[in-house]
């Protein structure tokens, strides 16, 4: 038999995890214990409506497409000549330009520092918050141009998941399961070498500076700087991080001197 709650629970927890929120953090939000969250998870408890409003909010989808569980929102990935739906969180519009430079910038990431045991999903997702802030600061342009959203471990792109699912159907990379010392770890493998014909010669600069600054970083190490950036810090958790924000950074995070004579 069907059963709505346990169904339901399964979804509040993959979303939850998605977005790296505890259930403590989940409890706090949504003003109940962190048991509650736990039984609602495993479809022990029922929820009220104005939990479901919460809940609504917290994860950034609409009421009605959190109680469909047969359908979840969509994200676009935009391609030159058709448009192909991949299922989703929340629904972001993903330009080609944007997916292309997003694929080979990762690419890139990924041949030249993807091999250290440190650099798993977490590392991933502040080097390239940093390699898109940095390139915005300093040149008033995006990169990337991904969306981050602000949780307890530091910014996180929106896009990833599913822009990962793609380019392991296309044979691009393969996702694997690991450890660092005693903890999990989520590493990606290049299958391809990136088309530095996408990357300009001042992005390719940019990537390297962070790389270069960053990449020994453990998840908690570099989850740790990425909090004491000003855009991090201007942000309320679980919003997205605006790119203008970045030209209030302070020492060392700020690429340029903004109180000097032209």
């Amino acid at each position: 038999m069907y059963d709505f709650s346990i169904a339901f629970g399964k979804r509040i927890k993959e979303l939850r995890k998605q977005l790296e929120i505890s259930q403590q953090k989940l409890s706090e939000l949504l003003n109940v214990s962190r048991p509650a969250i736990s039984q609602i998870e495993s479809g022990e408890r029922k929820i009220s409506a104005e939990e479901l409003k919460k809940l609504s909010e917290i994860f950034h989808i609409p009421l009605d497409s959190l109680l469909n569980l047969e359908k979840e929102p969509e994200i676009v990935l935009e391609e030159v000549e058709k448009r192909e739906v991949i299922k989703p969180r929340m629904r972001i519009n993903v330009p080609q330009k944007n997916l292309g430079k997003f694929k080979e910038v990762l690419l890139y990431i990924l041949n030249k520092v993807g091999s250290k045991s440190n650099i798993g999903e977490t590392v991933i997702y502040k080097l390239l918050y940093f390699i898109d802030f940095d390139f915005y600061e300093k040149y008033e342009e995006q990169l990337i141009g991904a969306t981050y959203m602000k949780n307890k471990y530091g910014p996180t792109p929106v896009e990833f998941k599913k822009i990962i699912d793609k380019m392991s159907e296309d044979k691009e990379i393969e996702k694997v399961k690991s450890n660092f010392f005693a903890y999990p770890q989520t590493k990606y493998l290049p299958l391809r070498k990136p088309d530095l014909s996408q990357l300009k010669a001042n992005e390719i600069e940019v990537i390297d500076d962070v790389l270069n600054k960053l990449s020994d970083m453990t998840a908690a190490q570099i989850s740790a700087y990425s909090h004491n950036d000003v855009p991090w810090l201007t942000t309320e958790d679980r919003k997205v991080i605006e790119y203008e924000s970045v030209f209030y950074r302070t020492p060392p995070y700020s690429l340029r001197e903004y109180g000097e004579d032209i």
